[in-house]
């Protein structure tokens, strides 16, 4: 069951989420969370977008790796028509 917790809205609209919570899901100042407006609730999630998730993954990798962007799409390339190949052997 989900535990009420009553916040109070200061200047500029600004929310402190208890230490108890941020600390639950690992939250730090400058976070993103998602808000959704269910029509006399509000919903705030922790998730962030798996798009940011997957970019900074991939961009953290290019870094580690010294991969060039050119160089990863490339890569794709040949597994996406290796993948096919394969696909196509076992029909």
């Amino acid at each position: 069951m989900a535990n009420a917790r009553t916040v109070q809205i200061r200047g500029r609209g600004t929310v402190t989420l208890p230490a108890r919570i941020r600390e639950r899901y690992d939250l730090a100042e400058g976070d993103p969370l998602t808000l959704v407006d269910l029509d006399g609730a509000i919903l705030l999630s922790p998730r962030t977008s798996v798009v940011d998730k997957l970019s900074a993954e991939i961009e953290y990798l290019m870094t580690e790796s010294g991969l060039s962007l050119d160089e990863l799409l490339g890569g794709l390339r040949e597994e996406r028509a290796r993948y096919h190949a394969e696909r196509l052997e076992r029909r």
